[in-house]
């Protein structure tokens, strides 16, 4: 496998490791008597008689830091997770009362997926089991497609009378949906909950709901709702999807508006996002100083994935260099590493929109004072909301004249349509079209030194 990664140099002297030199990739794997280290830009360029002295805790480190901090994927630790109480509460206060069901909506990237990993372990019934199968929706899934894939993490009980004189019975496991087999639909569904729902507590999650294109699934989906609800069967669903409302996600359906809970996951606070950093330091037994800190916060903007990928890169900026506490310096270090992490189609987004051939125009300066603009809960702002930023960016005093024909073109498909414009005229607000992007602008801001420490902290969340 190691030559697949690229050249490879075993040490002698330490033959528990093995240096992988691979040029782009940012992986640091270890298993109970390998442990690979891959070294690029992340990396300090340590030469082998380094390693030699180094041993492997170092690294060994750098590889728990990556299962701490996890940019890539929700979080799916419960002593991980952070924040979001209100909304955890919200949930538990709908299984207990029957005949509700919950909706989580919010935008992309706010951790709704990683609240709903972390659900099951967070519900404590005493002298009750939780089931909380969770599966995700995908755009060809199917009402019997997606039932499936929930009963399939489901045990049934079933008892059958042996024959003879006394009144026994057989007793044998079997997944639900073996039980029901192909013959699903609401009703079906609802017989089999209520007696799944009388095992336990049954909370049936379905994650990316608003992935899901079939609208016949949707509609069958609303009427098993609304069963459950009327025959208030003690089991509840929980739809988990990106949406700036629940009409948003259930469309025609608002039927069964009155039987959902509506649970908005608005951005993260300081104080939440703080607090992953703190746990995963704890967990790591380093330390974030109040400023570097304080800077991740800022560059987030709400987004925990954000504060999972700065995080992970100053860590492992502060272990390579044997200290314990994560510094501005550290974090410095660690936006430029993120930067050449994010995805192509957001950094090809981000050329499209700021590119022009003359020297003289401030496309990118305008939508980095747009990232730093004050929002309100979906993300929207006022071109009023942009001045400030821009005027300290630039050093200069700008009103909304100035610049309001780029915030125009930004909404337009000539430059991307980066921005998603709301409104009438001169009510006219803005929004970015991929929450994931605002963040991304202020990195590259603060990476090129237009946007100062000092400017980060005046604008930050």
């Amino acid at each position: 496998m190691a030559r697949s990664l690229g050249r490879v140099l075993r040490l002698v002297a330490k033959p528990s490791v093995v240096v992988a030199d691979v040029g782009l990739l940012d992986v640091c794997m270890y298993r109970l008597d390998v442990c690979i280290i891959v070294l690029d830009k992340t990396w300090p360029r340590l030469d082998i008689l380094s390693l030699m002295a180094a041993g492997t805790d170092k690294f060994q480190k750098a590889t728990e830091v990556a299962r701490v901090f996890t940019p890539a994927a929700p979080v799916s630790e419960a002593d991980l997770f952070a924040g979001r109480m209100y909304q955890l509460r919200k949930v538990i206060d709908t299984i207990i009362q029957r005949g509700q069901h919950a909706v989580i909506f919010g935008e992309r990237g706010v951790g709704k997926t990683s609240l709903a990993n972390v659900l099951a372990s967070r519900l404590i019934f005493p002298e009750k089991k939780v089931l909380a199968p969770k599966v995700n929706c995908e755009s060809a899934d199917t009402f019997v497609t997606m039932w499936k894939k929930v009963f399939s993490q489901l045990d049934l009980i079933t008892r059958t009378p042996t024959i003879g004189f006394q009144y026994t019975f057989f007793e044998e496991t079997k997944k639900a949906a073996d039980v029901i087999g192909d013959n699903i639909d609401p009703d079906g569904v609802r017989r089999l909950l209520s007696i799944l729902g009388d095992t336990g507590v049954l909370l049936v999650i379905f994650d990316e709901f608003d992935r899901l294109e079939n609208q016949e699934a949707k509609r069958a989906l609303a009427d098993t709702i609304k069963a459950l609800s009327d025959n208030s069967v003690n089991a509840t669903i929980l739809l988990v999807g990106v949406a700036d409302s629940v009409s948003g996600l259930i469309a025609e359906h608002q039927s069964i508006e009155r039987a959902l809970v509506q649970i908005q996951m608005p951005r993260m606070s300081e104080s939440e996002l703080g607090e992953i950093l703190d746990k995963g330091a704890n967990k790591l037994s380093m330390k974030f100083g109040p400023g570097a800190r304080k800077q991740i916060v800022c560059l987030s903007r709400g987004l925990p994935h954000y504060t999972h990928s700065v995080g992970l890169h100053a860590a492992r900026c502060a272990i390579s260099r044997d200290q314990q506490n994560i510094t501005e310096a550290h974090v410095e270090e660690a936006v430029k590493t993120a930067l050449e992490e994010i995805n192509l189609s957001l950094r090809t987004a981000y050329d499209k929109a700021t590119f022009s051939p003359r020297t003289d125009t401030i496309y990118a300066e305008v939508l980095m004072a747009c990232a730093l603009a004050p929002a309100g809960d979906f993300g929207y702002f006022t071109p009023a909301a942009v001045r400030d930023p821009l005027t300290a960016i630039m050093g200069k005093r700008y009103e909304i004249p100035g610049f309001a024909r780029h915030l125009k073109d930004f909404s337009e498909p000539e430059r991307g349509t980066v921005l998603k414009k709301a409104g009438v005229k001169r009510k006219f607000r803005f929004r970015f079209t991929n929450p994931l992007m605002q963040p991304f602008v202020v990195m590259k801001g603060v990476a090129s030194g237009r946007i100062t420490n000092s400017i980060l902290g005046k604008f930050g969340e």
